[in-house]
C-alpha cells in the first residue's frame, strides 16, 4: 500500500519528545514557549499562540475579533470545512462566495459582490498551499473597515509577493495535523500582531485565565485549546527541518508534474501563479470533465484496490450534510462544484520514491 500521507520523524524529534517526558514538565512549560517564538519569527508575526488544532484556532480568532449573531463572514465553499464551522461556532453566518477556477481560491470579484452592511470579516484560505490575492482582498477591507482571517492551515511556508502566509490580516491560523508540512500530531498556531488580541487569545485558550491571575482565576469564557509540551517540541524540530521538508515536497510535485504531462496529459495539475510561491500541502489533480462525478469515485476505487490511497479533496462545502441549514444547493456555486467532482488527491509525502511515483501514474492510466 502506498500511503496518502505519511509524515516525516525522525529521531531528532523522538529525542526532543523523549526529553519532555523526562523533564516532567508536559504542559505550559519552556518548549511551549520556544516553539511559539520560533513561530512566530519565521512568519514574520509578533505574536504566535499555540493551540490544540487549527480549527481551534480558527474558532479562537473568531471569537476575539468579536463576530457573532447577526454578523455575516464571507469566505469559500471550496475548503476544508473547519473555515465554515469557526463562523458558525459563534452564531454569525458564513457566507459562500464562488472561487476562481485557476487558483481554486475565493474570487475577490464573487467575494466582493456578497458584502452587505451585516459583512463584518473576510475569511479566504490558502487552498493546497496557494496564497490568496491579499491585496484584492485587503482593499476589501479597507474600504468596507472588515476584519480579516487568514485561513492558512494548508499553506506553511508560501509566499504572496515575498511576504510568507501567515502575515496577512488581523489574524492568521496554521494547522499540523499529519499530512500538513509539518505536524505535531495534532495542533495549530495562531499569529498576530496585535498586543491586545494576542492577550484576548491567550486567556481563552486557556480556560479564561490571565497572565496576572492563579490556576483557578478564570475571568473570560475560555477553553482547552492548549499545546502540550510534548506536541511542541516536536513542532519545534519539524520547524527547523522545514526548508528541507518543502524543498522534497517541491521536487515531488515537479516529478508528478511532468509524469501526468507525458503520460495523462488531459488531467490538470497545479502549479505556482505570478507573485505567488505555493507550498505544497497535497497533490491534487483534476481528472477531465468526462471523468468527473461517479467515475472520478470509480476511479478513486480502483487505485485503492490496486494498493495505492487516495481521496476526493474537496467535496463542495454547501453540499455537505451538516450545512444543508445555510440554504445552498447544487447550481449555486458553479466552479467550486466542479472542481470538487473532478478533484482527486493522491499520494504526496517525503517517503514517496519515484518508482512509486511512476506505478501510481501508470495505474491511473490503465484504469483510465
Amino acid at each position: 500500500m502506498i500511503k496518502l500521507a505519511d509524515p516525516d520523524i525522525t529521531a531528532r524529534e523522538i529525542a526532543a519528545v523523549a526529553r519532555v517526558l523526562r523533564s516532567g514538565t508536559l504542559s505550559l512549560g519552556p518548549e511551549l514557549a520556544a516553539f511559539e517564538g520560533a513561530f512566530a519569527k519565521y512568519v514574520g508575526r509578533k505574536h504566535a499562540l499555540a493551540v490544540c488544532s487549527g480549527t481551534a484556532g480558527l474558532h479562537l480568532a473568531v471569537r476575539a475579533l468579536g463576530l457573532g449573531p447577526g454578523d455575516e463572514v464571507v469566505t469559500s465553499p471550496y475548503s476544508f470545512i473547519a473555515s465554515v464551522n469557526c463562523i458558525r461556532f459563534e452564531g454569525a453566518r458564513p457566507v459562500l462566495a464562488d472561487i476562481d477556477p485557476g487558483t481554486f481560491n475565493l474570487d475577490p470579484a464573487r467575494a466582493a459582490r456578497k458584502i452587505t452592511r451585516r459583512t463584518k470579516a473576510l475569511l479566504p484560505v490558502d487552498i493546497f498551499g496557494l496564497p490568496a490575492d491579499f491585496d484584492a482582498f485587503q482593499a476589501l477591507c479597507d474600504r468596507h473597515r472588515l476584519a480579516m482571517i487568514e485561513d492558512s492551515c494548508e499553506a506553511l511556508g508560501a509566499e504572496y509577493r515575498g511576504r510568507r502566509c501567515g502575515s496577512f490580516g488581523d489574524a492568521s491560523v496554521f494547522g499540523f495535523y499529519a499530512n500538513k508540512q509539518i505536524t505535531t500530531g495534532e495542533g495549530g498556531m495562531v499569529v498576530c500582531d496585535d498586543d491586545a488580541l494576542h492577550r484576548l487569545m491567550a486567556a481563552m485558550r486557556n480556560q479564561g485565565r490571565s497572565s496576572m491571575g492563579g490556576w483557578l482565576a478564570h475571568r473570560i469564557l475560555g477553553y482547552n485549546y492548549r499545546m502540550s509540551d510534548l506536541s511542541a517540541a516536536l513542532g519545534r524540530v519539524q520547524l527547523s527541518r522545514l526548508p528541507r521538508l518543502l524543498a522534497r515536497r517541491q521536487r515531488l510535485a515537479g516529478a508528478y508534474r511532468k509524469l501526468f504531462a507525458s503520460q495523462l496529459p488531459e488531467f490538470g495539475t497545479l502549479g505556482d501563479r505570478p507573485g505567488m510561491a505555493r507550498s505544497w500541502f497535497v497533490f491534487a489533480v483534476l481528472v477531465p470533465p468526462s471523468l468527473k462525478g461517479a467515475r472520478r469515485d470509480g476511479l478513486i476505487k480502483g487505485l485503492q484496490e490496486s494498493g495505492i490511497q487516495c481521496a476526493h479533496y474537496f467535496p463542495a462545502l454547501h453540499l455537505q450534510p451538516a450545512l444543508r441549514d445555510l440554504g445552498h444547493r447544487r447550481g449555486d456555486f458553479p466552479v467550486a462544484e466542479d472542481i470538487a467532482d473532478r478533484s482527486l488527491a493522491i499520494p504526496f509525502h517525503h517517503g514517496l520514491t519515484r518508482p512509486d511515483q511512476e506505478r501510481i501514474v501508470r495505474t491511473i492510466r490503465r484504469l483510465v
